[in-house]
């Protein structure tokens, strides 16, 4: 959950980037760190294990506005791809606001994507989080390789969408980054689910990165607001 500084007059605010091991999470955020200003970010922390890098980092986004005169100061943290260190997956979700799923695009890694998302889903029912009522963006990593799936294997896989049951939410909802797709829709057997917002990537070279952390943020203040 975000925590107010009152001090400092900020919201700080968590966003974690989940997925498979070398799906491109750290990539992620080596880039944005990369081309965040200076003076906007904190420090770059790395912490090791055998196969994979845990990172985070905070910045400060100065095209976002503010909320309640308060300045947003995003928290991005990365979790371990390898399933034996799922205590410290848990350990980095707890008090998330907002959750990036990067998924690894190539064929043979489609497994690996789905134990990973459904890993996601218990670990937030653990700390009692609903995953469908948190901001939540999917990212498609590693477009550019020969052996991608179709970006309809992956949503298949990995977005299918969850139902609603709720009247309320019961209505159509576009998405904004996809001229004739929705967001919320109803299945021709008359139930009505909702998926996540996704994009492509590219992360090695940057494509799709800022998109995607773009929506989350967004998410996240629109959440707070």
């Amino acid at each position: 959950m975000s925590m107010i500084n009152y001090a400092s007059r900020e919201i700080n605010c968590k966003i974690v980037y989940y997925g498979p091991g070398l799906g491109g999470k750290t990539t992620n955020l080596e880039h944005v760190y990369g081309k965040v200003s200076p003076d906007t970010r904190g420090k770059l922390i790395s912490l090791a294990t055998e196969t994979e890098r845990t990172l985070f980092f905070d910045f400060l986004p100065v095209d976002l506005g503010t909320i309640r005169g308060f300045r947003t100061r995003f928290h991005l943290y990365t979790v371990p791809g390898q399933v034996y260190y799922n205590a410290s997956r848990k350990l980095i979700l707890k008090g998330v606001d907002g959750v990036v799923f990067v998924a690894d695009s190539q064929m043979e890694r489609m497994e690996a994507n789905q134990e990973s998302m459904q890993n996601l889903y218990d670990n937030m029912t653990e700390y009692g989080y609903d995953i469908t009522r948190m901001p939540f963006v999917v990212q498609y990593n590693k477009r550019d390789l020969p052996n991608a799936a179709s970006l309809g294997e992956l949503q298949a896989a990995l977005n299918p969408g969850w139902e609603l049951t709720e009247p309320s939410r019961q209505r159509m909802v576009a998405d904004p980054g996809r001229p004739g797709e929705h967001l919320v829709s109803q299945l021709p057997t008359g139930e009505w689910v909702e998926r996540a917002p996704y994009f492509e990537a590219v992360a090695v070279g940057g494509e799709g990165v800022f998109d995607t952390l773009k929506a989350v943020s967004k998410l996240v203040l629109k959440s707070l607001a």
